[in-house]
């Protein structure tokens, strides 16, 4: 759950129960599973099968942030385990291994009796990986939670230099709103703006045109 939180930029009510009565939580009947542009049935293929998927999508049917209908899909990430395709695939097999029905929620999962993996489960793994891994990279337990999954897919494809168009799209952003999340003190993202700057700053103004700088044309005081 925490690779489909943080590869398909989901809101945590999509993908772990919360006490929000508003949530609702992506399906196994939502899922789309693909080997290049095939679909496969992923509720009676063999299991077998299911290991040849490259793509997934995720429909929304009943999220009120997305459009109903609508896919957002992802390949393989390279990694064997921390994958999209991969999570998808394991929660078909564990759900349908325990004869859950189509509308059963991604989230559940069986011991003796059906359990639900929640928010406050995924932000109390995360905090502990925090107490182990943090320290060195300035992060302290109470700076993470499970909300900080969609903020943290968002700023690793900006650090990649991904569009931001594209990473609006993916996180179903309608507005500027995505700036919030995406954390501009990133190191990969601020880098090299000084030697840019530098590098880009002999330009020529187009003639007779103000710089537009209050105090360079004399406003509050001038220089």
């Amino acid at each position: 759950m925490l690779a489909l939180g943080f590869f398909f930029l989901l809101r945590p009510g999509e993908y772990a129960r919360t006490t929000n009565p508003d949530s609702t939580p992506f399906r196994l009947q939502d899922i789309h599973l693909r080997v290049g542009q095939t679909r496969l049935p992923h509720l009676r293929c063999s299991f077998h099968d299911l290991h040849h998927a490259n793509f997934v999508c995720l429909e929304f049917t009943n999220q009120k942030n997305g459009v109903r209908g609508e896919l957002i899909g992802l390949g393989q990430s390279g990694d064997p385990e921390f994958c999209p395709v991969a999570a998808i695939i394991n929660r078909i097999i564990h759900l349908r291994q325990h004869h859950a029905p189509p509308n059963t929620p991604l989230y559940s999962y069986f011991t003796r009796t059906w359990e639900a993996v929640t928010t406050t489960s995924l932000t109390s793994i995360l905090r502990q990986a925090a107490l182990t891994s943090g320290p060195a990279l300035g992060i302290t337990p109470q700076d993470i939670s499970v909300r900080s999954l969609r903020a943290t897919g968002a700023t690793s494809l900006l650090c990649a230099q991904v569009d931001t168009d594209r990473i609006r799209l993916l996180g179903r952003w309608r507005s500027d709103e995505m700036l919030r999340y995406l954390h501009v003190q990133a190191y990969p993202v601020v880098a090299d703006l000084a030697p840019t700057m530098l590098q880009h700053g002999d330009f020529h103004l187009i003639p007779n045109q103000p710089l537009g700088l209050p105090d360079q044309l004399g406003e509050n005081g001038g220089l």
